[in-house]
């Protein structure tokens, strides 16, 4: 199997189900930043301690899902014998709960937050920063998407919480690295 089919030379790609729309087409938008900030997360995940290398890995995979069923023509969900098309897990509550989890365990060891705090401080941190607004970016374009054609509201809530993870991962990260958390004071 060839990498380039040349069928998307004209700007046009197909969803899971065959229907052809434009590469700029909002369902294009929603599960491209969803493969963007699976592609950041792997990098996180290059330069991080390998303790958190099983959920990243987790998260990629969750991701992978998610972009799986934004990529779905909701026309075509089941195949014409009333299988569904996609035969894979969809997200659910137990992924968000997962999500809810790993921040209790992280914030059991943080100071409570008083102020905003400022991206960046090391490398890792930084990282960790870009792929939080990378998966808020995603989150908005979803919630765009739900306007046009409902989107499962498991989706939305896992994007969120995973927001949530993001940031608390990064102050763990600047804590293990004994990075100054610098406040953000508005002047």
């Amino acid at each position: 199997m060839k990498v380039y089919t040349k069928t998307g030379d004209k700007g046009t790609t197909l969803l899971i189900g065959g229907t052809r729309v434009p590469k700029h087409h909002i369902k294009i938008e929603a599960y491209g930043t969803v493969d963007e900030l699976n592609a950041y997360i792997g990098l996180l995940r290059d330069k991080i301690d390998k303790q958190y290398t099983t959920e990243l890995i987790q998260i990629q995979d969750r991701l992978f899902t998610l972009g799986s069923f934004l990529a779905l023509d909701t026309a075509k969900k089941t195949l014409p014998n009333g299988r569904p098309r996609l035969n894979i897990t969809p997200i659910s509550e137990k992924d968000s709960q997962f999500l809810e989890q790993k921040i209790d365990q992280m914030e059991d060891s943080l100071p409570p937050m008083t102020h905003f705090v400022l991206p960046g401080g090391h490398e890792q941190v930084s990282v960790c920063h870009i792929c939080r607004t990378v998966c808020r970016r995603a989150e908005r374009k979803i919630t765009y998407l739900n306007e046009v054609e409902p989107v499962d509201e498991n989706l939305i809530k896992y994007l969120n919480r995973l927001s949530d993870y993001l940031f608390v991962l990064a102050r763990k990260l600047s804590k293990d690295l004994q990075v100054e958390e610098i406040p953000w004071i508005p002047k």
